[in-house]
């Protein structure tokens, strides 16, 4: 598979990143922690044909937080504590609602509930999605307001805020949150912007991605290897008891005749001018496991080098 990406080529004013939300959906099947990646479609503006978690942007009614706070299944002034960190209380419910939103959207999976829920509700709105019109654009407010569903914000947890990098042509200001997947519920992906959805270990997924079978976006490739450090999923729901934002990730991409590199904030020469060895670079590639700063684009798969 060969990924195509566009790079800027000239000086001019970086484009204004859009804010968007990603969910890490995490199970353990037969001791084993997974996580569930969409591959998106060839026709996706960013990263085309990568493998990735659900999410997307935020959409306008997303950030209408007087609306949500009735909505949600925690007291409204306990969401900035759980989810915010630097963000107003808009933006804090914005990221919460998107993510659930598109979570839904892309994946099938639904972080929300009924009162007094059965299992006809959930399958009633799951064939709605799946429906040849598929989902309205005010699905979300409507299974609130109208029909009683309260969002699961309890189940949404802090993991990471990405940027992308300045020279893309295509901009996302990205909370990377974290859900457990709820019993009951399996993972549909959609057949508009994804192609198919796997649950994979973190350990595969690497593996996969330098053998090429399973190309990974860049951010998608880190977070797998950050999860390596978690042998069971109960360390895993430990960590994200208290987890912060932390610093914005904003990476420097470098472009090269031999494809883009990518230089993570915590690279040593992130900040300074470097020179990039076309010759070396296919002789520091690392292995799945590795700990790495620099991912490479080579032959259309986002692979870590070594510095």
């Amino acid at each position: 598979m060969v990924v195509c990406v566009t790079v800027k080529k000239d000086s001019t004013r970086p484009k204004e990143p859009r804010r968007a939300s990603t969910v890490i959906l995490i199970r353990e099947e037969g001791g084993v922690l997974q996580v569930f990646l969409l591959e998106r479609s060839g026709g996706s503006g960013s990263f085309p044909g990568n493998y990735v978690f659900p999410g997307g942007t935020i959409d306008p009614g997303d950030g209408n937080s007087e609306l949500w706070k009735a909505h949600v299944d925690m007291d409204p002034k306990e969401v900035p504590r759980r989810l915010g960190g630097g963000l107003s209380e808009e933006e804090v419910f914005a990221f919460g609602v998107a993510a659930i939103r598109e979570t839904f959207e892309e994946a099938g999976v639904l972080l929300a509930y009924r009162s007094e829920q059965t299992k006809g509700d959930l399958e009633r709105v799951c064939e709605w999605r799946m429906s040849t019109t598929g989902l309205h654009k005010d699905w979300a407010r409507e299974l609130v307001v109208s029909e009683g569903w309260t969002l699961a914000f309890t189940m949404l947890a802090r993991w990471a805020h990405w940027i992308t990098p300045e020279l893309m042509p295509y901009r996302f200001d990205t909370r990377f949150l974290m859900a457990f997947m709820p019993r009951g519920q399996e993972c549909v992906p959609d057949t508009r912007e994804t192609k198919q959805g796997i649950w994979i270990s973190p350990e595969e997924g690497l593996a996969g991605n330098l053998k090429g079978e399973i190309p990974l976006s860049p951010p998608t490739l880190i977070t797998l290897h950050e999860l390596l450090q978690y042998p069971d999923i109960g360390k895993l729901k430990k960590e994200v008891q208290s987890r912060p934002w932390g610093e914005a990730l904003l990476p420097r991409l470098i472009p090269h005749s031999q494809g883009p590199v990518i230089l993570e904030p915590w690279d040593p020469m992130y900040h300074e001018e470097i020179e990039i060895d076309p010759e070396r670079l296919a002789d520091c590639i690392l292995p799945p496991g590795e700990p790495f700063s620099r991912v490479w684009l080579h032959k259309g798969i986002w692979k870590p080098v070594g510095v």
